[in-house]
C-alpha cells in the first residue's frame, strides 16, 4: 500500500467528545452526574464504556440495573456499528459534546444485537475483517495468519495500539504489484433516512479501461443519489470518518487509509443540513 501514515495515525486518534446523562425515568439512589469521555471514532460502544456503566451504577439501585444500552435523540445505538458511523450517521451536525443517553432496563430487542461480554464484540470484528480479506484476497492473506496475528488485531483495537494492529493490518492492506488494487472494495453504504441497515455491493477498484475508479464512481454505481447533478443543488453529504472526502478520490486510497479497522469502508450519506 502507499504509505500515507500520517492519514492512518489522524483516522485512528480521531476523537468524539460525548457526555453521557442517564435516562429520566431510571431509578436511583441520588442525583446523577453526567459522564464525559473522549470516544475513540474506529472503536465501538460496548468496548469504551466501563468507566460511563461504574458511574451510573453507583447511583442506581442495584436490582433495576440489566442490560446498558445507548440512545441519542430516541434512536437506539448499534453497538456493532463503529463508533464514529454511528456519528456520523446520526449528529454529524450537531453541537458537541455528542450527548449521549444512557438506559439500564427496557432493552429495545427490536433495534439492537445483546452484547453479553467482549467475547462478542470480538467475534463481530473478526467477521468483518474477514469477510472484507475475501472481497480483497480471496481469503488468502487472513487464512495464512496465525492465531496470534488475528488476537493481536483484536487487542491492538481493544487497547488503542496504533503499531500493534497496524504491524498486522498492514498485511491486509497490500496487493501484488501487477493488481494494482484489491479484487473487489469492502464498504457499505448507511442512509440516515432510509430503514434498509446499508447497502453492499461487489465493486472493483479499476476499471475494464485500466483507470482507477474514484469515490464518485462507486456512489454513482450504487447510490445515485447521494451525487448532486451538475445543475442541482447539493441535498447530501457524503462522511467517511467525519470528513467529506472529493468524489474524485480513487477508491482503491480511501480502502487502504480510511477503512476502519474492521477494513470496511462505511460511508454515511446524510441530508445537508439547512441554514
Amino acid at each position: 500500500m502507499t504509505d500515507d501514515k500520517d492519514v492512518l495515525r489522524d483516522v485512528w486518534f480521531g476523537r468524539i467528545p460525548t457526555c453521557f446523562t442517564l435516562y429520566q425515568d431510571e431509578i436511583t439512589e441520588r442525583e446523577a452526574e453526567p459522564y464525559y469521555l473522549l470516544l475513540p471514532r474506529i472503536s465501538y460502544l460496548t468496548l469504551v464504556t466501563d468507566k460511563v456503566k461504574k458511574h451510573f451504577q453507583k447511583v442506581m439501585r442495584q436490582e433495576e440495573v440489566s442490560e446498558i444500552w445507548f440512545e441519542y435523540e430516541g434512536t437506539p445505538l448499534k453497538w456493532h456499528y463503529p463508533i464514529g458511523l454511528l456519528f456520523d450517521l446520526h449528529a454529524s451536525n450537531t453541537a458537541l459534546p455528542w450527548s449521549i443517553t444512557v438506559h439500564f432496563k427496557n432493552f429495545p430487542e427490536k433495534d439492537l444485537l445483546h452484547c453479553h461480554s467482549k467475547d462478542v464484540i470480538e467475534a463481530h470484528f473478526m467477521a468483518c475483517i474477514k469477510e472484507a480479506d475475501a472481497l480483497k484476497h480471496k481469503s488468502q492473506v487472513i487464512n495464512e495468519m496465525q492465531k496470534k496475528d488475528h488476537k493481536q488485531l483484536w487487542m491492538g483495537l481493544q487497547n488503542d495500539k496504533f503499531e500493534q494492529f497496524w504491524a498486522i493490518n498492514r498485511k491486509l492492506m497490500e496487493y501484488p504489484p501487477e493488481d494494482s488494487g484489491f479484487r473487489y472494495i469492502p464498504f457499505r453504504i448507511y442512509q440516515a433516512t432510509t430503514e434498509r441497515p446499508f447497502i453492499q455491493k461487489l465493486f472493483r477498484p479499476i476499471a475494464a479501461g485500466g483507470q482507477l475508479h474514484t469515490l464518485g464512481d462507486l456512489l454513482k454505481d450504487v447510490c445515485p443519489t447521494a451525487i448532486t447533478p451538475e445543475d442541482g443543488e447539493k441535498k447530501t453529504q457524503v462522511m467517511i470518518h467525519g470528513i467529506e472526502p472529493m468524489l474524485e478520490t480513487p477508491i482503491q486510497w480511501l480502502s487502504e487509509h480510511m477503512s476502519y479497522p474492521d477494513n470496511f469502508l462505511h460511508i454515511s450519506i446524510i441530508p445537508r443540513p439547512t441554514d
